[in-house]
């Protein structure tokens, strides 16, 4: 509680640092009157979103991953915030191995009989982890990735603060609950929980290289289980360049359009075919090796995506290449998208004014895809329509390796690139045996309720007969309703009487054996009378009234 407090303190006073006092004092009325001075010089003024942004960056971790994930939010977020939320680096300062040494000795007991040699200086650094170089006994080379001490239950005292502040947000700027502010900690936490378990990402790995066990060129480093736990992961050391390395790529001799067509294709197969991918391929996580190869780094974020979520990708896709405006939100709408009704038509009218003003329409092969993810997203944020944060993910890292794609190659082509790849998987899935499972469910649940029909037809009719049976009907004006029965209910009125007199009349001429005076004779011929003027009146009711509605 303590130091929950402590770190509450100093989030208030960081804040304050880069000028949201107002919020601040909204947050928590009185806080200017016990605010802690804060220590240093006050920031230039700049941007709100530039000190928001600065802010994060000093508050350590758990904001840095926070805001990463946040700029992956096109949907909701302005698109200056975002500008500025890719900006934060998870570069930091390095802990001094002395630090380091009690976690490698706490979480692997035998680390001397298992490693002959451990560099003290970190080859990379992180807000959670650093990267050390190791030997193993045997002489392999490997990379330490330690887990930062004690960042555990930094991270679980800022998580704590940050749900209780986005409650007070919910309550205090109600215009914000679009935003769903405590659900978005709620799926961070969820989501900075197993990146703080490298166990999770161990079986990501090993997932992923069984995966591509059969493709060529792209590779995921081993991972040294015996040796791996919660907090200390053991793989493969891999050395190799930045894959948007120009220089360095061309200086090996590598052709870059290969190497960019080769990634891009890779991360097709993960999205479309498995189903499965890694959700930050950010150059640095991608490497290039002397002899090619690209290999993947970081597993802390995966996607996955089901079979069914891939085919309405892939039809989103189709239909952004044939500008099918109307199977564009069908598609989105099987993906989870909740698009109300009023807004459909609005919605449709904008999805083909940006197609139009992006050029689609004219040459896909220069279509700016990236650029469209943002329309597309400011557009959504317009009607204030939430996308479900698997589709959000997988927007982006499409996004990104693009974005890689073109910066190795200013040629590439979306269309060349994507069409065959999503046509070939189109027929794949269509002639599926996965899909021929699907169509003889859908046969066997047709037939099931075609044999079950009788069985619930008697149902209906026992209740129907026991008096059980309940219709219940909604109609938007009752009294119409009510009219119509109550017209219906007449000229049924009227048939049993015209029914009765004539029955009547006839029993009275047919009775020979009695002797019937002559006035009954005629009261019978009145009877006939009565009934043949109330059918002329029906008759004329009805057909008035029919060519009175028409």
């Amino acid at each position: 509680m303590v130091m929950q407090i402590q770190r509450f303190s100093e989030i208030i006073e960081i804040l304050g640092k880069y000028g949201f006092n107002i919020a601040l004092e909204k947050l928590f009325p009185g806080y200017s009157r016990v605010r802690l001075p804060f220590h240093g010089v006050s920031p230039e003024p700049s941007t709100m979103y530039e000190r928001m942004r600065l802010a994060i960056e000093e508050l350590g971790p758990t904001f840095v991953k926070l805001g990463q994930i946040m700029s992956t939010r096109t949907d909701i977020l302005p698109q200056e915030m975002i500008r500025e939320l890719k900006k934060l680096q998870d570069n930091v300062k390095p802990v001094p191995f002395s630090e380091i040494y009690p976690v490698i000795e706490e979480q692997c007991p035998g680390f001397d009989t298992w490693f002959r040699e451990i560099d003290e200086i970190p080859v990379a650094s992180a807000s959670i982890a650093q990267v050390h170089s190791a030997i193993l006994r045997d002489g392999t080379q490997v990379a330490l990735k330690i887990q930062r001490p004690g960042i555990g239950q930094v991270i679980e005292t800022d998580l704590r603060i940050l749900q209780s502040m986005a409650e007070r947000v919910e309550r205090v700027f109600p215009e914000a609950r679009i935003y769903n502010p405590t659900g978005m900690v709620k799926d961070f936490a969820h989501q900075i929980r197993k990146e703080l378990d490298f166990r999770e990402e161990a079986k990501t790995s090993e997932r992923m290289k069984q995966n591509f066990r059969e493709v060529s060129g792209i590779h995921f480093p081993k991972i040294y289980r015996e040796y791996s736990s919660s907090r200390i992961l053991v793989m493969e050391f891999v050395e190799g360049v930045r894959i948007d390395n120009l220089k360095e790529i061309t200086a090996m001799g590598l052709d870059p359009h290969e190497i960019g067509e080769r990634g891009f294709h890779a991360y097709l197969k993960m999205i479309f075919e498995d189903g499965f991918f890694h959700g930050d391929p950010h150059p640095g996580n991608l490497l290039v090796t002397k002899d090619g190869t690209i290999v993947v780094l970081d597993f802390g974020i995966a996607g996955t995506i089901r079979p069914e979520k891939r085919q309405n990708f892939i039809n989103f896709l189709f239909a952004l290449m044939n500008k099918d405006t109307d199977l564009m939100i069908k598609s989105l709408e099987k993906f989870g998208v909740v698009i109300p009704a009023e807004n459909r038509e609005p919605l449709q009218d904008d999805l083909f004014v940006l197609i139009q003003d992006l050029g689609l329409d004219q040459n896909i092969s220069r279509f700016n895809f990236p650029l469209f993810v943002a329309e597309l997203s400011e557009v959504m944020r317009h009607y204030r329509i939430k996308v479900p944060m698997n589709l959000m993910l997988l927007l982006k890292v499409l996004v990104m390796i693009l974005d890689i794609g073109v910066h190795l190659n200013p040629e590439f082509n979306i269309e060349q690139e994507l069409s065959p790849f999503l046509v070939r998987i189109a027929q794949k899935n269509t002639f599926s045996a996965t899909s021929a499972k699907k169509a003889s469910v859908s046969l066997l649940e047709t037939t099931d309720a075609v044999l079950d029909m009788p069985r619930h037809l008697n149902l209906m009719l026992n209740r129907f007969s026991s008096g059980t049976f309940r219709l219940e009907l909604v109609d938007k004006d009752i009294r119409e309703f009510q009219t119509a029965l109550d017209s219906a209910s007449d000229k049924l009125m009227l048939g049993l009487v015209v029914g009765s007199l004539v029955v009547g009349s006839s029993l009275v001429l047919s009775s020979n054996p009695l002797p019937l005076p002559p006035e009954v004779s005629w009261l019978a011929v009145a009877g006939y009378s009565a009934a043949a003027l109330t059918v002329l009146y029906v008759v004329y009711h009805v057909i008035y009234l029919r060519f009175r509605e028409r």
